[in-house]
């Protein structure tokens, strides 16, 4: 596949930002050593970094976020386990049936508003201790949901659950691929976040910018085996400080621009709100996943991407008629000035060119 023009806008994800220049500085300069035998001592200080901020008693370094998720997965559940997640969840949807495969559990999903779980959604939903049942052991929530329309959790909420989990014996685990947005958003703390969960797996290679890196969080017995499975599902690295050296930086410098994201996510929506043919409410726009529907007389969600994508705009399907956007590091405001007038140009031209394509799978990361 050839590579894309410079001057293509990439809004598929948050995922395709590259690191800047002082990133990349802060790699080149990393002091190296064998994480394996916990002799990085840059990732030895990114782990106690992490610690310090969420207020965890232990973290270990990961490959991806669906690996520290697994790693979770499997510190909280033995085979034959089950957990409870939002039909939404990533764990459930996006991580090729990660808890199966590797651990031998069972996702048990739930409906819920904007991708969130409440609690009369859990309530009544934990097996009976029967042997022809599976246990129910975890409960995994997602914050900021991704598939759910990228909304961010009310401590409250979030609080009520986890205690409903723990009153009843199970653990609690958030997928907090993209929590400092939720952070961002909702003016809370990474640590009032941590309060109520027992683990979290946080990633580097989406609105921080980082090249790739996640890390799981926790009490020190079930990081113990999270590490363990870490070697197990073949990501226990060696001199892994030259990637954990940008989340450092991430962490110090990529926080609290958060919110310029945000800002042109909800920019985008209004924008896109003065289209005919597209249906958005800005007001759901809360961090920087920026979700659409295109009118079915137009054509279907695909075929609008293929169109974008031709016109210089990367946007993902999300099912039959719903599209996302991802506002991120290495897109600018006068970039996303430029997208609504293509949607719209894009409508205007037709999409029967693109008759051909099918609803396909949905955009991922």
């Amino acid at each position: 596949m050839a590579p894309l023009d410079p001057a293509f806008i990439d809004l598929r994800s948050d995922t395709k930002t590259k690191p800047t220049p002082e990133m990349l500085q802060a790699m080149m300069t990393a002091e190296l050593g064998d994480d394996m035998n916990a002799e990085d001592p840059t990732v030895n200080r990114l782990e106690a970094m992490i610690c310090e901020m969420l207020g965890m008693e232990a973290a270990v370094f990961a490959c991806s976020g669906t690996q520290s998720n697994q790693m979770g997965v499997r510190a909280h559940c033995l085979p034959g386990d089950e957990l409870l997640i939002h039909e939404l969840g990533h764990i459930a949807m996006f991580e090729g049936g990660g808890p199966a495969i590797l651990s031998g559990v069972s996702c048990r999903t739930l409906s819920g508003e904007k991708g969130m779980l409440a609690l009369e959604n859990v309530r009544g939903k934990i097996r009976a201790d029967d042997q022809h049942l599976c246990r129910t052991r975890l409960l995994c929530v997602e914050n900021t949901t991704n598939a759910g329309g990228g909304h961010y959790y009310p401590l409250d909420q979030l609080t009520e659950i986890c205690d409903w989990a723990h009153e009843n014996g199970l653990k609690t685990h958030m997928d907090g691929a993209r929590v400092f947005n939720a952070t961002v958003a909702g003016g809370y703390s990474i640590a009032e976040v941590c309060k109520p969960l027992d683990t979290i797996s946080i990633c580097f290679s989406k609105g921080l910018g980082c090249p790739m890196g996640s890390i799981l969080a926790g009490p020190k017995e079930e990081i113990a085996k999270a590490r363990r499975s870490r070697k197990v599902f073949g990501g226990a690295l060696r001199q892994a400080g030259i990637v954990a050296a940008a989340c450092i930086y991430a962490l110090e410098n990529n926080i609290e621009r958060l919110q310029e994201d945000h800002d042109n996510a909800r920019f985008l929506a209004e924008q896109l709100a003065g289209i005919d043919g597209i249906s958005i409410n800005p007001a759901e726009t809360e961090t920087n996943l920026v979700f659409f529907d295109i009118a079915p007389e137009h054509g279907n969600a695909m075929q609008l991407s293929a169109a974008l994508k031709e016109l210089g705009v990367g946007i993902g399907a999300m099912g039959e008629t719903r599209l996302r956007a991802c506002t991120h590091l290495d897109i600018t405001r006068e970039q996303i000035e430029q997208v609504a007038p293509i949607v719209q140009k894009a409508l205007q031209q037709g999409l029967e060119k693109y008759a051909g394509i099918a609803t396909g799978p949905y955009a991922r990361g």
